[in-house]
């Protein structure tokens, strides 16, 4: 797969280049290296990798939506989207540490959930883990989970707007 053999390349790019920007509040750091071009998402492999062009900076392991497979159709069921969209905007005060919006859902998705006479829903974010909850298992609402740790990672690499790419 492409993203493995790019991975192989570039696995330590970003390791050591997220520090605390105020050693009294460690939740938000500060990142210097390369810029962060695209997410892309490989829901099967439960793999999130941030490029840089073709470079892979940092990979994580996640959990998903508590229905995974298939594409987001609607409103509550539970899963992921899949496609083009961007990460629109940094939400400080999430319910779950820090979180990324997703720009779910688009013209398609809205037209898709019309056509079944459902909300097409929304609110769909990367974000941080509840203490006690295995960030790796699926149990969101249609989201993408982290551990707090490493969505602070995430959080100061990734800049909006920056296109995501969520495959099946």
């Amino acid at each position: 797969m492409f993203i493995r053999s790019v991975f192989a390349l570039g696995a330590a790019a970003a390791l050591s280049a997220c520090a605390a920007s105020n050693p009294a509040d460690k939740k938000f750091l500060t990142y210097n290296g390369p810029e962060v071009t695209s997410v892309y998402i490989d829901k099967s492999d439960r793999a999130m990798y941030l490029l840089h062009n073709e470079e892979v900076l940092k990979t994580y392991q996640f959990g998903l939506g508590f229905a995974p497979e298939g594409h987001k159709e609607f409103e509550g069921d539970g899963r992921t989207p899949e496609g083009g969209y961007w990460i629109d905007w940094h939400n400080p005060n999430s319910n779950y540490h820090l979180s990324l919006r997703v720009s779910y859902p688009n013209p398609t998705d809205m037209a898709r959930a019309a056509s079944m006479g459902r909300s097409p829903g929304g609110n769909i974010f990367i974000h941080g883990t509840p203490t006690g909850v295995d960030s790796t298992s699926d149990w969101t609402a249609g989201c993408i989970a982290v551990t707090n740790e490493e969505i602070e990672e995430i959080y100061a690499m990734v800049k909006a707007p920056t296109p995501i790419y969520i495959m099946p």
